[in-house]
């Protein structure tokens, strides 16, 4: 019986995966991997299997209760298997579900952490989620469409909100936030495809992305984020992030 992996593979950039995350794929012999894993990280697994398992929104994917059974049956059948996941494991990506799987299975398992996307894209648009005098909290979060659902207005209370996975419903999340208290002037930056040659950053307000001014923007086919707060207000005289477009905001 051999030890499953669950790794993060970090944000998108090949190179920003943790250098043990890196070693493990080197000793890998089998890698089941998410859909959004750049082609360029699995070339640290030259010898391993590799299995796409990742789910796309809007796409069809795998079942989750079908990946736990895959990842079971590779460690019963190889020494070591990499469940190469984005981002970081134990945010918003399920491993949970997984290690329960393994758990019933008395299959050892590590988990390695990764650099999750809300940080990286910090970093791209060179804004700390957390800023002296400004931002003492953050919350990172994915949005429910239920009708009836007090999400936002229990996310409002942060001062820097980051949402994964809000790209369809950006125009209902702003109009939440404002009617949950929070200004139409609140900065708002939205990073793309972050760390990979596809990163592109758009920078606009509460109130605009409630009028839907980001949808023709955003690529349906990249991952992107939200990142809300007067944290992501633009520096007078600050250097630029290095991909900007379209809709600077007012220092």
């Amino acid at each position: 019986m051999g030890k499953v992996y669950l790794i993060g593979a970090g944000p998108g950039a090949a190179d920003l995966i943790t250098v043990r995350g890196m070693r493990l794929l080197e000793q890998a012999d089998v890698v089941l991997h998410d859909a959004l894993i750049e082609p360029a990280m699995l070339d640290y697994a030259p010898n391993a299997k590799r299995i796409a398992v990742g789910k796309r929104c809007g796409q069809r994917s795998t079942v989750q209760h079908f990946i736990n059974k895959q990842i079971v049956d590779a460690a019963l059948e190889h020494g070591i298997v990499v469940r190469l996941k984005g981002g970081d494991p134990m945010l918003l990506g399920r491993a949970d579900e997984e290690m329960r799987a393994l758990e019933a299975a008395s299959i050892e398992f590590e988990v390695v952490p990764g650099i999750t996307a809300a940080l990286a894209s910090a970093a791209a648009l060179q804004r700390s989620l957390t800023l002296r005098g400004v931002s003492r909290s953050v919350a990172l979060a994915t949005h429910s469409r239920a009708a009836d659902s007090d999400e936002i207005r229990e996310h409002a209370s942060a001062d820097s909100l980051v949402f994964y996975m809000g790209r369809d419903s950006a125009p209902e999340i702003a109009q939440q936030l404002i009617d949950a208290g929070r200004p139409g002037s609140t900065p708002v930056a939205i990073v793309e495809a972050c760390s990979t040659p596809r990163e592109r950053m758009l920078t606009l307000t509460l109130a605009r992305m409630a009028l839907g001014e980001a949808q023709e923007w955003l690529d349906p086919s990249q991952p992107s984020l939200l990142m809300i707060g007067e944290a992501f207000r633009e520096r007078t005289g600050a250097a630029k992030p290095r991909v900007h477009t379209k809709g600077m905001l007012a220092a």
